[in-house]
């Protein structure tokens, strides 16, 4: 989902991040507020934008302009919330833009919207639609994992179809295209992706739900009853 650099014409990369601009402002003053009051949590951030660079830096070809990848955003949106997953997003495809020729600094505005906010946002959302409903704790976090990794392929097909359309019919046409071929890799390292973020919650709830449940990731109940803990 990088879409290189030089791809998108000059008002669809200026809006992208105009758009992305003050969610990363946000993100920034909110991690700032977390890191202060929570050092403990330092590790653990680590390894959600570790997650990140990983994952998102195993690319397949897919489109003209632009890769097939997971995303590794899911785990950051689900601990840490959308906004702080927008800052590691951004992190991250700066990095690879600059030191990979993984994407691009003109391009980054649209990709940090589709991989750092967007897929995020639905993650989040999906997470905590499943902890309320009281559903298996994995079978949410494979859930907000894969369908925040399609979220973000489906935005990418969005920025890519408006910025080459000249009017609804070509748009929707072109975003039909761009979709289909991202669909065939995507839909299988999605749901890779959704199981390796349920596994790797497994390894952080049984050595360090404190956090988790100190952040109101997770209940202490819901924690127990994982580890099998009868009070």
């Amino acid at each position: 989902m990088h879409i290189m650099e030089g791809f998108l014409p000059t008002p669809w990369l200026l809006l992208w991040f105009a758009i992305s601009i003050p969610v990363l402002a946000y993100g920034i003053y909110k991690l700032d507020r977390l890191v202060s009051k929570k050092r403990e949590i330092l590790p653990l951030l680590a390894v959600a934008g570790a997650f990140v660079f990983v994952l998102s830096s195993l690319k397949l070809p897919s489109v003209n302009g632009s890769c097939s990848h997971p995303t590794g955003t899911g785990m950051a949106a689900i601990i840490f919330g959308p906004a702080i997953s927008a800052v590691l997003g951004t992190i991250v495809l700066l990095f690879q833009a600059l030191f990979l020729a993984h994407g691009g600094l003109t391009t980054l505005g649209a990709n940090v919207f589709s991989m750092g906010i967007a897929g995020p946002v639905v993650a989040y959302l999906i997470y905590k639609a499943g902890m309320k409903a009281k559903l298996n704790f994995f079978l949410v976090v494979f859930l907000a994992a894969t369908l925040g990794d399609w979220t973000t392929y489906v935005v990418t097909s969005l920025e890519l179809a408006l910025a080459f359309s000249g009017s609804t019919a070509e748009f929707l046409i072109l975003f039909e295209k761009f979709a289909t071929v991202f669909a065939v890799t995507q839909v299988p390292i999605a749901i890779m992706e959704g199981a390796v973020t349920a596994l790797l919650f497994k390894y952080v709830i049984n050595v360090k739900s404190d956090i988790l449940v100190e952040l109101k990731v997770v209940e202490a109940a819901v924690v127990n009853k994982i580890k099998g803990v009868s009070l």
